[in-house]
């Protein structure tokens, strides 16, 4: 099975209380139960995990998220960034790791922050 990002991000976004049930009608429990997981080793979600005889994933519960499962999140939460991020970071034939996303997201979030990249130095 396949990271599928889409999915990643609404799991976050319904563990941190959005409604996003309808969103998520397409994928499979076994899909979710899989993406829990991995969120759950990148250390986003608090989750427990049921697997079958042979040891992958069919269901799952997060408990919470971490940390850093929000601070992913929120870099994620702007439709027009996480769409630029889909055409321009997570596109097929680039090869890209959840890191560098997230700090393609960080940036594209300062932009839209008025100010940000200029901040005045400290004076001591």
């Amino acid at each position: 099975m396949k990271r599928d990002m889409d999915l990643i991000r609404l799991l976050l976004m319904r563990s941190a209380g959005y409604d996003v049930a309808k969103d998520l009608e397409p994928y499979s429990d076994e899909e979710r139960a899989f993406h829990v997981t991995l969120l759950k080793d990148a250390g986003y979600v608090e989750a427990v995990i049921r697997t079958n005889q042979v040891g992958f994933p069919n269901g799952a519960v997060v408990i919470r998220l971490t940390w850093q499962g929000y601070e992913f999140l929120q870099a994620t939460m702007d439709n027009k960034i996480w769409k630029a991020a889909k055409e321009h970071v997570l596109k097929p034939g680039v090869s890209w790791t959840t890191s560098l996303l997230l700090e393609w997201l960080k940036l594209k979030a300062r932009e839209h922050i008025p100010g940000f990249p200029d901040l005045p130095p400290k004076t001591h």
